[in-house]
């Protein structure tokens, strides 16, 4: 489970965003991350299970993402992110591409997954699988636990026109316009503390395995 004390860490990081105040609780980050180290391990092997895609060589060290901001090009010089994010990928050892995603942060935890601003190329050949099998993948974002769990699909960030090479009378134009293919699942804080926690997020990870199955056919 997700400690107790790690949401605590994060709930002070946010009020104490400094670097004077990060050093002198250095220890206690790093016992908060050694929980999201072991908890990311115990999920990993779980999803492994569900989503044979998943490497088994995946290191769960390298999925809990740095917590130090890159502020070089950034308006907010606050130097540490109030959260801590893991990246399970499903193309290999390297996060991005189709990949499973927890977001750990006091009130505004989530559970996410598909595929975030995918490349051009891949975004082409996505694009081309909904127009060749939209129905598939109909079927996976109207199945009524899907929804319950992620909400409409179609409502995410999408193009003002009709993509290049399309028609505005296309039956899958609103999913033709997506510039991403993901879904998010809110989490609550005691939710998190639960001793089923990794059970429970890895039941609502299986729920949108079949995304992940449909969009890494679709760049295979």
């Amino acid at each position: 489970m997700i400690s107790p004390t790690t949401l605590d860490f994060l709930k002070q990081l946010i009020e104490n965003n400094n670097r004077e105040w990060f050093q002198l609780n250095k220890t206690t980050f790093d016992k908060a991350r050694e929980n999201m180290i072991e908890f990311t391990g115990e999920l990993v092997s779980l999803l492994q299970k569900i989503d044979p895609a998943i490497d088994e060589a995946l290191d769960p060290k390298k999925c809990v993402m740095r917590i130090y901001r890159d502020i070089r090009f950034s308006k907010n010089k606050t130097p540490y992110k109030n959260n801590f994010g893991v990246s399970i990928p499903t193309m290999g050892l390297r996060n991005g591409g189709v990949e499973y995603y927890l977001h750990i942060t006091p009130g505004a935890s989530f559970i996410a997954g598909g595929y975030w601003m995918p490349e051009n190329d891949h975004l082409k050949a996505i694009r081309q699988e909904i127009d060749y099998n939209g129905s598939d993948l109909i079927k996976i974002i109207e199945d009524e636990e899907f929804i319950r769990l992620f909400g409409d699909f179609r409502a995410q960030e999408k193009l003002k026109t009709v993509p290049k090479g399309y028609g505005a009378d296309n039956e899958n134009i609103e999913l033709l316009k997506l510039k991403s293919f993901i879904v998010m699942h809110k989490i609550k804080d005691a939710e998190l503390c639960k001793a089923d926690t990794v059970d429970y997020i890895a039941s609502v990870c299986s729920k949108l395995q079949p995304l992940a199955v449909f969009l890494r056919n679709a760049i295979a």
